[in-house]
């Protein structure tokens, strides 16, 4: 079932956007909610979903499987891994992501550590990171939030005598002044990740990423010459990369960030794909407003 709540944040936004759009002609859509889809055939303007998620459940799935066989091309996902979670993949739109490179400087000597950089919860997987480390003797830093304190101490007491650091939740002109100092960059997940924009703010920097072969990184990392994808659980699997990451170029890293994950270059795939909507629908890009 659907349940909205009284006074809905999102049922007002809604109702906003009824309300204004025949001053614009186009509505973008953020929001991975059922309300949004199914209102897309009352509005009368196209309306783009940037679907940031994979399937989570049948109601979310039957509901853009209607708009994607009505409305063609108008769902905007970042990778075709996420995309193939979804029974109607072949009518998206592959947008990948994109960051402001200004904010990310490129380190070219790191010092002899590695990072890890995410959520501190399961299924993120930083136990696997962990035993790397502990094998390789090469100390990992972590960066992120800790949002089970249960997990992490566990972590500890499993691993007590791991080289870790924890240097908390960061902001990004500190994180990126931290990351870029790092040999590579671990990325374990034991969930499906959309994207891994953790992938990109390590590119940028000029750090290589070493990710489990799975979801969006699988898209990102570009195996033996950014970084290296490993089998998925594999601890060992891990060593062996970090072994041979002084076979890796940190220029190339921060080059594929700028001519793949800047914002101008989303920006174009961006107006791309609202051209593609629009001219779908009878209008003319030159007079978008």
């Amino acid at each position: 079932p659907i349940l909205l709540p009284e006074n809905s944040v999102l049922a007002n936004m809604c109702d906003y956007i009824r309300q204004v759009e025949a001053d614009y002609d186009l509505i973008l859509n953020f929001a991975f909610d059922w309300l949004p889809f199914y209102l897309t055939p009352f509005y009368q303007r196209p309306v783009a979903h940037l679907i940031s998620m994979g399937s989570q459940g049948n109601t979310l799935d039957d509901i853009m499987a209607k708009v994607a066989a009505n409305y063609p091309q108008t769902l905007g996902l970042y990778t075709h891994a996420q995309a193939n979670t979804f029974p109607f993949a072949k009518t998206c739109h592959i947008l990948q992501s994109g960051i402001d490179l200004s904010q990310y400087q490129f380190c070219e000597h790191p010092n002899n550590t590695l990072a890890w950089l995410g959520r501190i919860t399961p299924e993120k997987g930083l136990e696997d990171a962990v035993a790397a480390a502990q094998k390789t003797g090469i100390p990992l830093r972590i960066f992120g939030k800790i949002q089970d304190e249960a997990y992490w101490e566990q972590i500890q007491k499993d691993y007590p005598d791991a080289p870790l650091e924890y240097l908390g939740f960061l902001p990004t002109h500190k994180l990126q002044q931290e990351l870029g100092k790092s040999r590579a960059v671990l990325m374990t997940p034991h969930c499906f990740e959309a994207f891994g924009n953790v992938a990109v703010e390590a590119l940028a920097c000029g750090v290589p990423v070493i990710a489990y072969s799975c979801g969006g990184p699988t898209e990102i990392v570009r195996n033996g010459k950014t970084g290296f994808l490993v089998e998925p659980d594999s601890v060992e699997g891990l060593v062996a990369a970090v072994e041979r990451i002084s076979e890796l170029d940190r220029f190339s890293c921060r080059q594929q960030a700028e001519e793949e994950y800047s914002l101008t270059a989303l920006g174009e795939r961006f107006e791309s794909w609202f051209e593609d909507i629009l001219f779908r629908n009878g209008k003319n890009s030159n007079n978008i407003k």
